[in-house]
């Protein structure tokens, strides 16, 4: 089992899933990031990207169980989407943690994914997993120790999104990953929760839906700009910058157009999330 981080983008795109010859370079599927730490992987949002990672798991693990843990940002529906669809789900022997951090009080993990999985917006409930499949609520903020993977920490914290979302933070072999989407930020105002949980990491995937002319007319949507991850990550001494949450408007030119950008601004820091793409931290 290796020793390394790995983070790997199984769905790049924000809001809507838009596969297509226009963006075959930057991918079209929603949010899904695998990170392995010392052979474990750990599984953040669950969009259309996360049918492909399960079908790589279920081929690398044949008949062996397996123990996956899933965090998820939020449970707006292009992070959930892909959920049902995930075949370790259906796999009897597998045990399976999902968390989220932005529901309670008020509603608890299994009410939400009862709710996506109902009739007359699904056919099955997830009653249907054949997994052992537990459903983990935490309030975002919380530290996040998990016993089956030695070494890893996990820190959140909440993140300015409409409903709620969490931001999270992988510690392992001293080295740190960010993963920041589905937050706005308030334009003059650096978001020091933002700021707190990214400081000196080593990467973080950060939500650039927008460009800041954009955002002039999004406004309220929950999202953010690649110039405002830019700022971000130079006021945290942040190593590398990914650019990620791509907005469906964005086809691969117009993405090569705004990496092309970011990079002047921040060179040798700063690449965009391309689904398929696998980035090795040690």
């Amino acid at each position: 089992m290796s020793d390394g981080f790995t983070v790997t983008f199984w769905g790049t795109r924000g809001s809507l899933a838009c596969p297509g010859p226009h963006t075959t370079r930057y991918g079209g599927n929603t949010s899904c990031v695998e990170m392995s730490c010392g052979g474990h992987s750990l599984v953040f949002d669950a969009g259309t990207g996360l049918r492909g990672l399960g079908k790589k798991m279920m081929m690398a693990y044949g008949d062996e169980e397996q123990h996956i843990n899933m965090f998820l940002t939020h449970t707006h529906l292009d992070h959930v989407v892909g959920l049902p669809f995930f075949g370790p789900l259906h796999k009897p022997g597998n045990k399976i943690n999902i968390w989220a951090g932005h529901l309670v009080p008020n509603r608890t993990l299994t009410e939400a994914l009862n709710t996506l999985m109902s009739p007359p917006l699904f056919p099955v409930p997830p009653a249907i997993f054949r997994a052992d499949v537990s459903y983990n609520d935490f309030e975002a903020g919380e530290t996040i120790t998990l016993a089956e993977e030695e070494g890893v920490v996990i820190k959140s914290a909440p993140l300015n999104h409409p409903n709620g979302a969490t931001g999270f933070r992988v510690e392992y072999g001293g080295k740190s990953v960010c993963y920041i989407t589905d937050t706005e930020h308030v334009p003059g105002r650096p978001d020091q929760v933002v700021l707190n949980l990214i400081k000196d990491s080593d990467m973080v995937i950060y939500d650039s839906s927008y460009t800041e002319e954009e955002y002039k007319t999004f406004m309220g949507f929950g999202h953010s700009t690649w110039e405002e991850g830019v700022k971000l990550c130079d006021m945290a001494n942040v190593k590398q910058l990914y650019l990620f949450h791509h907005d469906p408007s964005h086809d691969d030119d117009r993405m090569d157009e705004i990496l092309a950008d970011a990079q002047k601004l921040r060179p040798n820091g700063v690449d965009a999330a391309r689904e398929g793409e696998t980035v090795t931290l040690l």
